[in-house]
């Protein structure tokens, strides 16, 4: 028998499979590079597009609420509506970038205190991550996504294309979103024409415009606008809404 006839046949090797632990691996770097990457692209797009639509509008138009949109630039809406939101929603909003500390440890004492009637702390920049690229949940997995959106519209946005998108997307009304949509359906006219009281009375119904109508307010919604449109002279007098307006 010759040399190369007495060696012994070895099986051909078979390629590896990938292992579960190998392919879970694999799926978490892709979500993570999923979440490092996909949501500056979508800003860096929404710093220079208008949206067009967000995942509330979707829902609540399958819910029969119907849709009315329209997106003006921030020079075609009255001062005296930048004035209103920051004196409602976040009087800090040019002195924080994203987050206002001291309304959230408000809000969460507030909350324990009377837990039937809670209280939120989120800034304009938060809401407006929230409005635009996610969709209306309270968990925690939400709150984390809206936390780096938020890091993203402040640092490649800035202060007046946040509030120019807040003001177009904002739910104002059954399928009414956007300054423009709610001036138009409410008062007959363009945002640009808006004024001071009403104005205040659009940021009146803001944390519950379902509920509350600016076109037929209740007493609370008119005491309310009261407060806002006062608020609102001394954010306009001190200067607080420059960073917008500007």
């Amino acid at each position: 028998m010759t040399q190369a006839a007495a060696r012994p046949r070895t099986a051909p090797t078979r390629p590896r499979g990938r292992g579960p632990w190998r392919l879970l691996r694999e799926l978490v770097v892709g979500v993570l590079i999923f979440l490092l990457v996909a949501p500056p692209l979508a800003v860096l797009v929404y710093r220079f597009v208008p949206v067009p639509i967000t995942i509330l509008m979707i829902e609540r138009a399958i819910e029969g609420r119907g849709l009315d949109h329209r997106w003006v630039p921030l020079s075609r809406i009255s001062p005296a509506m930048t004035h209103a939101v920051v004196a409602s929603e976040d009087a800090n909003f040019c002195q924080h970038h994203g987050f206002d500390f001291g309304a959230i440890q408000k809000a969460v004492a507030h909350n324990q205190a009377r837990p039937g009637r809670i209280r939120g702390g989120s800034t304009v920049s938060q809401q407006t991550a929230k409005n635009v690229f996610l969709w209306p949940d309270r968990s925690w997995v939400r709150k984390g996504l809206e936390a780096w959106f938020t890091v993203l519209i402040e640092l490649i946005w800035g202060k007046q294309r946040i509030m120019e998108v807040y003001l177009n997307t904002v739910e104002m009304g059954p399928g009414v979103y956007g300054v423009e949509a709610a001036s138009q359906r409410y008062f007959h006219h363009g945002a640009r024409t808006l004024s001071a009281v009403e104005a205040s009375r659009l940021a009146a119904i803001l944390p519950n415009p379902l509920k509350w109508s600016a076109a037929d307010p209740g007493p609370y919604v008119r005491r309310r606008t009261g407060r806002i449109d006062a608020r609102a002279g001394t954010v306009s007098r001190g200067g607080l809404a420059d960073c917008v307006l500007d």
